[in-house]
């Protein structure tokens, strides 16, 4: 049946070969010679060789190559189809039995099929029963096998819900607890289930974060509390305030039963409340929200105002963790950075009191939480480490103040900080803090406060001296002279006897220097002030601090004006006036005192006030300005005298400067009434004698080298007129002729060269009892030289005149006598 099977005819027409060309052919030949058998081989290699022969296709060979191979293939056409027309009968009946066997095996098929689809219609229930049923079984062994399972299962997923629940929520003392048992109890029963593997390899990575989530709550909460430790302290200062005021009215009006005792541990004044209290709110950072109230509610503690649960919690934990120890190092050592940088001042504290109140608030802030941390939790701070920091800021405070302080010049400012600083001392003393040595430092700030106290005084006192009118006070009606007398303490029978208007004897700057010594002394009392000194303490520097008052500042005051070139005699009488009653008015100012701070000057140690010595200095500068100035005064008008020396005949009067220099003496001393008549009669008798000492200078002065009789008798009336002066009594209280005795030396001169006396003079010189006692030989030859070269020069003849000759010798023979005089005395 293989051999039968047809072959397919192959043929091919000659006019498509030669139209393919020669390659085509060539193909042919070799697909014909692959069928044939025997010489095909042959032929193919024959048929090569001629192909790539290059003759081939040079001339005529090539049409006869063509025919050649056209006639090959008709050759193995036919053999191929000889061979095809052998085998087709078999191929044929072949196809002809398999088209019959498939007829069958399509039946068959067929039964099949229809076979199984009715088995399987029969037997699907079954299957789908079976199938339950097994589903059944498994699931109820499953069932029961899962219930018992989640009998041991069930408590632990139910405490390792819980603690979820707990550190979710931040209760995470709670949850280590839960955590322990979980561990010990739950979990050893059910190990080896793969979920509790995984909850045993969690335990570890729990606990630490339960500690690092409560580390990382202490953390807020001292973060918290270092930003609002100023509110903390604020509030404690406050309420040591109120405390402290109503110790005052219990201690003025005592009764039964006193006010609120002041709680150690409060660090919240009564204008504050706690305004939001849920667990997640800012409590969990230490500092509770407050809004104000009256100041009759009752005041909230430090545990009311401050939420102090995340400490206590990190507490618990890391000592239930067993790192109690590690806490502790770390709480201290980050509460002592805190300490440094709350008491770190800022570089500007000192320009204003909020700069020292927020500094202050700040320290007490701090120590407030640590003394609650201190009584509510036992080992976390102790009083070791509490008395270290405290110490610790007490020198840093104490420094800063020091520093800072001393930039101060206003003593309001100073005063403020003193009550500060007492109140910030008062509040942590209630704490139990030692505050000595702030006190002591108070003192140094008190020497500080003084200081300022003066110069401000010092400057109070210019502007009151420099706008007095220095004349004395006028009154108009009894109201305005009652004013007066409350002001300064004054009494004068004869001045309140006169009708108004009338005149204080003293300008206005008396009552007002007064009032404001007395201001300044209440100052000092403000001060002294809640500083725990003894009434003798207070009384001492009270007293010491107005001596300084009035040693330094009003003396230095009162001597500028003094000294100042503008101040006229006037001016310089009022100031004597005025400062003779305020001398007086010294013991007024004891008084005083001794009221204010009930301490009796008779007590032992008692401070002295200076004002008596300073008042008594000033009016002797006053005096002493006044002699001078009259002495300047004096010399003015002397630089107007201009004496013809060479006159031949004296004037008929007294020189018109000389007229002019005695009016101004006479209506300047008529100024001086109201000064202590010794003050008025030293004035008179040192001008007298600085014009007496004058008129001699300018009569022996060098210029004047010559002289004559006529200019000696003019210069004679001109001390005529001052004796004349001196007669007259122009300041009362001189005896007999005392005035005069200031012109007694030029009046013997005078005398002496007008009466041309020399021999008195040189018989009696050196007696007691001598008429021209007062008259210096050197002062006498200075002049008779002057008067003798004048006769020289001027008397051209007069050594032919047998008088004039005489009077030359004489003048010769007294100077020859003068010199001996002179000589012997010096020997």
């Amino acid at each position: 049946m293989r051999n039968s099977v047809p072959c397919p005819t192959y043929s091919s027409s000659s006019a498509d070969r030669a139209n393919k060309g020669a390659i085509v052919s060539a193909e042919t030949v070799l697909f014909s010679c692959a069928l044939s058998s025997g010489s095909c081989s042959e032929a193919q290699s024959h048929f090569i060789k001629a192909a790539n022969h290059p003759s081939v296709y040079d001339g005529e060979e090539h049409g006869r190559f063509m025919e050649k191979l056209e006639a090959r293939i008709r050759n193995h056409d036919r053999e191929i189809e000889k061979m095809c027309n052998f085998h087709y009968q078999g191929f044929v009946d072949s196809i002809t039995e398999l088209l019959k066997v498939r007829g069958e095996a399509q039946k068959l098929k067929h039964q099949v099929t229809d076979t199984n689809r009715k088995l399987q219609s029969e037997g699907k229930e079954l299957v789908v029963a079976m199938e339950e049923l097994k589903q059944c079984r498994l699931q109820q062994r499953n069932i029961s096998a899962t219930v018992d399972k989640l009998t041991l299962c069930l408590p632990v997923l139910e405490m390792y819900s819980k603690l979820r629940e707990q550190m979710k929520s931040k209760r995470h003392y709670p949850a280590l607890k839960t955590l322990e048992h979980l561990e010990h109890t739950y979990l050893p029963q059910v190990s080896h289930y793969r979920f509790c593997k995984i909850m045993v390899d969690n335990i570890p990575k729990l606990r630490e974060e339960i500690k690092d989530v409560s580390m990382s709550d202490l953390k807020d909460f001292l973060e918290s509390i270092r930003k609002h430790s100023d509110k903390i302290g604020e509030t404690a200062m406050k309420q040591a305030q109120q405390q402290r005021n109503l110790d005052n009215i219990v201690s003025q009006h005592p009764r039964i039963g006193g006010g609120k005792k002041y709680k150690k541990d409060v660090c919240a004044s009564s204008d504050l409340e706690v305004k939001n209290t849920s667990p997640m709110s800012e409590q969990d950072s230490g500092i509770l929200d407050v809004e104000d109230e009256d100041d009759d509610e009752e005041v909230p503690g430090a545990q009311d105002l401050v939420d102090f649960s995340p400490v206590y919690r990190c507490l618990h934990i890391y000592s239930v963790l067993g790192a109690r120890e590690t806490f502790e190092n770390y709480y201290r050592k980050q509460r002592r950075k805190q300490a440094r940088l709350v008491l770190q001042p800022p570089s500007n504290m000192h320009e204003t009191l909020d700069g020292y109140r927020k500094y202050f608030n700040q320290i007490v802030g701090f120590f407030v939480v640590e003394d609650h941390i201190l009584h509510t939790t036992q080992g976390l701070v102790n009083r070791a480490y509490i008395d270290e920091l405290w110490e610790m800021a007490l020198s840093k405070t104490i420094a800063a103040l020091r520093t800072h302080s001393s930039y101060c010049s206003d003593p309001n400012l100073v005063l403020d900080l003193k009550n500060l600083i007492v109140l910030f001392a008062d509040t942590l003393q209630g704490y139990g803090f030692p505050v000595n040595q702030l006190f002591d430092m108070l003192l140094e700030i008190r020497d500080q406060y003084s200081e300022t106290l003066l110069k401000k005084w010092s400057g109070v006192f210019r502007n009151i001296l420099d706008s007095d009118n220095y004349s004395p006070i006028p009154v108009a009606n009894e109201e305005l002279y009652k004013k007066i007398i409350g002001q300064f303490p004054f009494q004068d029978p004869e001045l309140e006897k006169q009708p108004f208007p009338k005149k204080f004897p003293f300008s206005e700057f008396v009552p007002k220097v007064y009032n404001q010594i007395k201001e300044f002394i209440y100052a000092c009392l403000k001060f002294s002030e809640d500083l725990h000194l003894s009434s003798t303490e207070v009384d001492d520097m009270i007293r010491k601090s107005t001596n300084l008052l009035l040693t330094r500042m009003l003396s230095n005051c009162l001597q500028n004006v003094i000294k100042r070139r503008n101040t006229g005699l006037t001016e310089l009488v009022q100031i004597i006036i005025n400062t003779t009653h305020l001398e007086k008015s010294c013991k007024f100012l004891e008084e005083f005192i001794t009221n204010i701070t009930n301490v009796l000057p008779e007590t032992v140690h008692t401070t002295k006030l200076y004002g008596t010595t300073t008042f008594k200095d000033a009016r002797h500068a006053s005096e002493e300005e006044i002699y001078t100035n009259l002495n300047q005064k004096i010399d003015q008008f002397l630089q107007l005298a201009d004496y013809d020396w060479m006159a031949a005949e004296p004037g008929s009067k007294a020189s018109d400067y000389l007229i002019d220099l005695i009016a101004f003496l006479r209506s300047t001393f008529a100024v001086f009434t109201h000064l202590p008549g010794k003050v008025a009669q030293t004035a008179c008798m040192s001008a007298c004698k600085h014009l007496s000492t004058s008129l001699m200078q300018l009569l022996l002065e060098a210029e004047v080298r010559q002289l004559t009789l006529g200019a000696l008798q003019q210069f004679n009336l001109d001390v005529e007129e001052c004796e004349q002066f001196a007669r007259s009594g122009p300041v009362p209280g001189f005896q007999g002729d005392t005035l005069q005795l200031a012109f007694i030396d030029l009046r013997q001169l005078l005398d002496l060269f007008i009466q041309w006396d020399w021999s008195t003079y040189l018989a009696d010189y050196g007696q007691p009892t001598c008429k021209y006692l007062r008259v210096n030989p050197t002062t006498a030859l200075i002049l008779l030289e002057k008067m003798k070269d004048t006769s020289r020069k001027n008397n051209v003849f007069a050594q032919f005149r047998k008088n004039e000759r005489d009077k030359q010798k004489l003048i010769d023979t007294v100077a020859k006598q003068l010199r001996s005089l002179i000589n012997s005395h010096h020997l």
